[in-house]
């Protein structure tokens, strides 16, 4: 999790002045992790700090904010009578254009509890300094009555192939989800609609298996455009260039016309295999959203199995 500063800017250029209500520090059990954050304005919100009477009484009381910032606490079980057993701080922010524009783009360091010091802390010092230093993102956490918060950057970057039903459906599904910068393609301005999510770049190629030897090589690739030659030519062009993920829509006689024709094209059994297809879950269905679905999970195992062996190893 970071402090979601594209996200914010936009939602100050549309409402004028938005209230930003953050995890800040928790005790036992908790809807949410330290960090999550939601954005609040007088008609309406976005994001979420868990949902349940914890959110809908923080959303009420952001909208009525009269301080800048309000640093509270409360108990879920016997203040808010939730299930979770845990006591959480709430930190409550109200920004608008001209603070927005004072804000570090790299990491957001700020005192926010009444009698905390205006000096930086020595920990907080070290701890930016070692993160500059090192290039290792701290997370959200609240010390010595300052909030650091790293400035959000999606980590995992996505190549989506295509601008169809399910490419739609796939990015509706995707595109909120903080971890993943997407790139979404197709051969012109018309296949993509008019309202595509905050973050997700659409490009317009002619020839888009042209645009394979542009992508980063740990680059995750979802291939499903209007038609099998094309796909054929990215698929061929991503196992020329490199990838962390390639996924194929299909069934299994598409699949397997495309290793015997990737065979042909001078590619290895070996180097065939790393790309997968089907994609997503068959048992769901053949809806777009269905299929959508399914391909998210199967992005979100990978990545949390790939984030254990490096636990692991390390």
């Amino acid at each position: 999790m970071g402090f979601d500063l594209e996200g914010l800017r936009a939602a100050v250029a549309a409402h004028g002045q938005v209230t930003r209500v953050v995890i800040a520090a928790i005790r036992g059990s908790s809807p949410r992790e330290v960090g999550a954050a939601m954005l609040v304005w007088q008609d309406g919100q976005s994001g979420t700090i868990g949902g349940g009477t914890l959110e809908y009484e923080a959303a009420n009381t952001a909208r009525s904010q009269a301080q800048d910032s309000v640093l509270s606490k409360h108990a879920l079980g016997p203040d808010l009578g939730q299930c979770c057993g845990g006591v959480v701080t709430v930190l409550s922010e109200i920004y608008d254009a001209a603070r927005l524009a004072a804000l570090d783009e790299e990491m957001i360091a700020r005192v926010v509890k009444a009698g905390a010091s205006s000096a930086m802390p020595i920990a907080v010092k070290r701890l930016l300094a070692t993160a500059r230093g090192q290039g290792v993102r701290p997370e959200p956490q609240l010390i010595e009555g300052w909030m650091v918060e790293p400035v959000h950057r999606p980590e995992v970057p996505l190549w989506i192939w295509g601008a169809g039903h399910v490419g739609r459906a796939l990015v509706d599904v995707l595109s909120p989800l903080p971890e993943f910068a997407i790139t979404w393609v197709d051969t012109a301005p018309e296949r993509f609609p008019s309202d595509i999510p905050l973050g997700v770049v659409p490009v317009p190629a002619a020839d888009p298996a042209l645009l394979v030897s542009h992508t980063p090589v740990n680059a995750q690739h979802l291939i499903l455009t209007y038609s099998h030659a094309l796909d054929l030519a990215l698929c061929h062009s991503l196992l020329g260039h490199g990838f962390a993920f390639a996924g194929l829509i299909g069934s299994a006689t598409k699949w397997a016309r495309f290793r015997s024709r990737l065979a042909g094209l001078g590619h290895s059994p070996e180097q065939i295999s790393r790309i997968t297809c089907p994609i997503g879950d068959p048992a769901l269905g053949k809806h777009p959203q269905m299929i959508a679905v399914g391909v998210a999970a199967q992005l979100l195992r990978r990545d949390m199995t790939e984030a254990l062996k490096k636990d692991h190893r390390a």
